[in-house]
């Protein structure tokens, strides 16, 4: 039986790539976006373009993250369609970069609205209908920034990052008994394929952006020829997207927790490691083992 699937800032990048991958493979995509009829309509026509070219079930939805009733709508549209959906992809993020002093507190309040409060609006609309039938998935694209090495100037994307990995973490133990399933994804840093850098925003304090110039003159092109520099031939970010294809394929209750593709290797899946670890022997210290794995439907 092939997946129901949502899938959020769909319109580019990972998401756009994601959307193909697993309507590829047989699976119903909803390719979430906003304005699918204005600045978006040329990234819903090729959804469309797509789907016709290839034989897929491939469709954009109108799904503004930032607002609770287009979340609401776009997944009131999918359960009316089909009575049901199988898996929700947490992709939709926007990068920032600069010295974070720069950034005003209302720029960082609205970068962890599109990175963290986003996928808060789609689970509380969509999880009661997963929680219902007793299975789903969960799939949430993280970023190596998490727990690997960090340059400076991407402060405020690595925190908001940060903030929902931890999110994801905490959701994995509360929907276990749900049957519901949680894969964190997380990439590093790819410089080509993706929209991050290109249209990353920048601070709106520019005299304290100028300041920090001084002595840091050439930061942030420094930061990205040496991204671009240790990741080998052929690191692609088609190879998320591949990967979270081959996750949802797999069968329930055998899809990984957490995995990485980081062909830079900033040290984040070492830590990860750790870090996994740590949290499945501490829920098994205070007798919540039965939390690191789902529970079928009924059990």
């Amino acid at each position: 039986m092939s997946n129901i699937v949502v899938i959020t800032g769909a319109s580019s990048g990972f998401g756009a790539l994601t959307a193909r991958a697993l309507a590829d493979t047989g699976n119903t995509v909803y390719a979430g976006m906003r304005q699918t009829t204005t600045r978006n309509a040329p990234q819903a026509q090729a959804a469309a373009g797509y789907s016709k070219e290839h034989g897929v079930d491939l469709r954009s939805v109108e799904l503004d993250v930032s607002s609770q009733d287009s979340v609401d709508a776009a997944i009131e549209r999918v359960i009316n369609e089909h009575g049901r959906i199988d898996v929700l992809v947490h992709n939709a993020g926007h990068m920032v970069t600069g010295p974070a002093e720069a950034f005003t507190p209302e720029q960082l309040a609205e970068l962890y609205d599109v990175n963290v409060l986003s996928t808060q609006r789609l689970n509380r609309a969509a999880l009661p209908h997963l929680r219902k039938a007793g299975r789903g998935l969960l799939v949430w694209v993280s970023s190596s920034s998490v727990k690997g090495g960090t340059p400076p100037y991407l402060a405020p994307y690595f925190a908001a990052k940060a903030a929902m990995d931890s999110l994801a973490v905490s959701y994995a133990a509360e929907l276990a008994r749900w049957g519901v399933e949680t894969s964190i994804v997380v990439p590093g840093s790819f410089t080509s394929g993706t929209n991050h850098f290109a249209h990353s925003g920048h601070p709106a304090d520019s005299a304290v952006e100028a300041e920090y110039e001084t002595k840091y003159a050439g930061l942030m092109t420094q930061v990205a020829q040496k991204l671009a520099a240790l990741a080998p031939e052929g690191a692609e970010a088609s190879l998320v997207s591949d990967e979270i294809a081959r996750i949802v394929a797999l069968p329930e209750g055998q899809r990984p927790y957490r995995v990485h593709i980081d062909p830079a290797n900033d040290g984040s899946e070492e830590v990860s490691h750790v870090a996994d670890r740590i949290r499945r022997e501490f829920l098994t210290r205070v007798d919540l083992a039965d939390l690191l794995t789902v529970h079928p439907a009924g059990a």
